[in-house]
């Protein structure tokens, strides 16, 4: 049961990333279900690294969103036209 809310919170938290992120960004679903959970994982490492989450706790939906948006960021920069 924890993957499959992992896979929507995923999906939930991609969706809001590539809409708050100007541009057009030309991914599927599986690609932006992959972007929300790399985000929501970026933002719970990063998060306890910098002591702001214990271990084993899960970051919140605006970290998740951060993360994200860093993430298609990256990605953006990465498959960039020239």
């Amino acid at each position: 049961m924890g993957i499959i809310v992992t896979i929507i919170v995923g999906f939930i938290v991609g969706l809001i990333a590539r809409a708050v992120m100007p541009g057009n960004q030309s991914m599927g679903l599986i690609m932006t279900t992959i972007l929300g959970i790399v985000g929501a994982l970026l933002a719970g490492y990063g998060g306890a690294a910098l002591g702001l989450y214990g271990p084993g706790t899960a970051p919140g939906w605006i970290a998740s969103v951060i993360g994200a948006i860093i993430v298609l960021w990256i990605y953006g920069m990465v498959t960039k036209k020239r």
